[in-house]
């Protein structure tokens, strides 16, 4: 099944042939997400051997011993920073755990910054020398692709164009390399990461080894979307949501185990999730409200305080 969900050129927005061509991609974009809260980018400008090489130090370090990962696990972090073993996560509403594990990579920040008491400091696994060049130099880069994202959607809903540039500059976003083992024959559920919204404003998602991600559309339909290997699937989250009232939809998804032999293969994928800076109070913005959309959230909220109301919800606090 061909999946509906656009995908489309960021470089009619970073280096368009015309203002008109650069307002058809701002305009392509919000349709979008209007229509899916999700859309596919291409020609985004991130080299495929920096993402190789990512992927390479990210496998290395799952292929290590139980035991060695689980010395980088921080109990009561929440899993702000290093390495979340198998079985803790769980969907919202879900009576299954997970079944992944991953490491968190967070923003480089001064000791003496005042987002520090909510933003440790990365943890780095020792095995793999690798890891941390080429994991934050991933993080760098998709947070940078990002910014661009979203000043393409402030233009799309009246705001200037670098509206969320200082709201995003220290924001706690998080790099999640993930491994999904392959799946044993048993009782064991096939949906390897359960129905649920991301948190954040945008999420960016590059390199999925293996199909599995589906979309629930507006009709209630779970589609596929296994995007093409020079694009990078991004989608609203529930922050963003919030924000604009639900002009952008975060939409419900999931990681399915794949059918035939793939089931028994594992699965690698790696999520950047774009954070406002802890402080930034999400509160709708006037724009978005309308006689037909009236304000669903009348009680604005940090974006720290949401962060740690969701965790709370999936177990990870």
């Amino acid at each position: 099944m061909t999946s509906q969900i656009p995908t489309l050129d960021i470089r009619r927005f970073t280096h368009p042939a015309s203002p008109e061509d650069r307002q058809a991609f701002v305009d392509a974009l919000g349709a979008a997400y209007r229509e899916w809260g999700f859309a596919g980018i291409r020609n985004h400008g991130i080299p495929q051997a920096r993402i190789d090489a990512a992927y390479a130090a990210f496998r290395e370090f799952f292929a290590l011993p139980d035991e060695a990962k689980r010395r980088y696990h921080v109990p009561g972090g929440g899993g702000a920073r290093g390495y979340t073993p198998f079985g803790i996560e769980t969907a919202k509403g879900s009576q299954h755990f997970d079944l992944k594990e991953f490491w968190h990579i967070g923003r480089e920040i001064p000791e003496d910054s005042k987002y520090r008491s909510v933003m440790s400091p990365n943890l780095w696994p020792e095995e793999v020398p690798a890891f941390r060049e080429v994991g934050y130099g991933l993080y760098q880069a998709l947070d940078a692709l990002g910014s661009q994202v979203l000043s393409a959607l402030a233009l799309h809903i009246g705001l200037p164009e670098d509206w969320f540039a200082d709201k995003t500059d220290s924001g706690n976003s998080i790099l999640r390399p993930l491994h999904y083992p392959p799946i044993p024959d048993g009782d064991v559920p096939n949906i390897r990461s359960g129905a649920h919204e991301d948190i954040n404003l945008i999420t960016l998602l590059v390199g999925a080894s293996a199909e599995g991600l589906q979309v629930l559309s507006r009709k209630g339909q779970w589609v596929p979307f296994t995007a093409d290997a020079d694009t990078i699937v991004v989608n609203i989250g529930d922050m963003l949501q919030r924000l604009t009232n639900h002009v952008y939809p975060s939409t419900t998804h999931r990681v399915v185990n794949p059918p035939g032999p793939k089931a028994r293969e594992p699965r690698y994928s790696v999520p950047f999730f774009l954070h406002p800076n802890p402080d930034f109070l999400i509160d709708a913005l006037p724009s978005c409200i309308t006689p037909d959309n009236p304000n669903r959230y009348p009680e604005p909220i940090t974006a720290q305080g949401y962060l740690e109301e969701r965790l709370r919800e999936i177990k990870l606090m």
